[in-house]
């Protein structure tokens, strides 16, 4: 969602009513409502950028479909979490559900992962370093079960309280609150650990940058997260801030930046109607 921008539950509802009835415009006006918020959610969930956007695109598609079984005896907000929750916890296409992560092997690699040569590439160690930075981030979220990240995402850097968390999930606010707690433990503990800005860690990004490019995990060339848009300009500053001075731990997840969706939601809307994807929302 849009954070203080949210709509008003009597303005959504009216808008999902119209919607239903046929008014494209209000369907892109629903849809542009939650799309950055699904693609935060999608992406730190899966962890590449390319698996988000496939992600997201499902999502929104799943929440046109279904606009018409909204009740409205939740916030359309908590609706829409429940629906993109339900789908990224059983997503099976991305990269790391193909090649599954854990702490430990992210720890080995990062014992491991520098070269002694170093190795020449176009562009600015700096902007690669705060590449780096953010990419693995969120590939370190992957090292957590999906349950476990889905509760990490949605408490530490979505700050969704144990109630409606456990609407969203379908748990209890107690075992809401438990998984939290043991996830965001076995995060802290892996960056004292592992990560140089905790100060007590042993990997260092601005040394990895000629590993992870020898190593096809950074493109010199192509700096994705670098090229997304954030919804703030002051927020990406101000997390780097945060990476540096890093007094509490799991201070990485709650200020990572929350970026622009990528996908226009107009032409998307439009693109549906092509005979390309009426095959895909057939599926649902």
């Amino acid at each position: 969602m849009k954070g203080g921008n949210d709509m008003e539950n009597k303005e959504i509802n009216e808008l999902i009513d119209s919607a239903i009835e046929g008014n494209s415009k209000d369907l892109e006006l629903i849809l542009s409502e939650v799309n950055d918020f699904v693609f935060n959610l999608s992406l730190r969930m899966l962890g590449t950028i390319h698996d988000a956007e496939d992600a997201t695109q499902d999502i929104l598609i799943k929440v046109m479909l279904n606009l018409a079984s909204f009740k409205k005896l939740s916030s359309f907000k908590t609706w829409v979490y429940r629906i993109a929750v339900n789908y990224l916890l059983d997503y099976k296409k991305s990269m790391f559900y193909k090649y599954p992560l854990s702490f430990e092997y992210y720890a080995d690699d990062i014992k491991a992962g520098y070269v002694d040569d170093e190795i020449i590439f176009e562009g600015d160690k700096n902007e690669l370093s705060k590449e780096l930075k953010l990419s693995c981030t969120n590939v370190m979220l992957q090292c957590l079960d999906a349950k476990s990240r889905c509760v990490f995402i949605i408490g530490t850097m979505f700050g969704v309280d144990s109630k409606i968390a456990g609407e969203i999930l379908d748990m209890t606010p107690e075992n809401y609150r438990q998984i939290l707690h043991r996830s965001r433990k076995k995060m802290s503990k892996f960056l004292s650990e592992y990560c140089g800005l905790s100060k007590t860690g042993c990997c260092n990004c601005e040394r990895r940058v000629g590993y992870a490019v020898k190593q096809h995990r950074l493109n010199p060339k192509d700096l994705e997260y670098s090229r997304l848009e954030t919804l703030s300009e002051d927020i990406l500053e101000d997390y780097m801030k945060s990476m540096e001075v890093f007094d509490e731990k799991i201070s990485v997840f709650e200020d990572l930046p929350k970026y622009n969706s990528n996908i226009d939601v107009k032409s998307f809307i439009t693109d549906l109607v092509t005979s390309k994807h009426m095959k895909k929302i057939k599926e649902y």
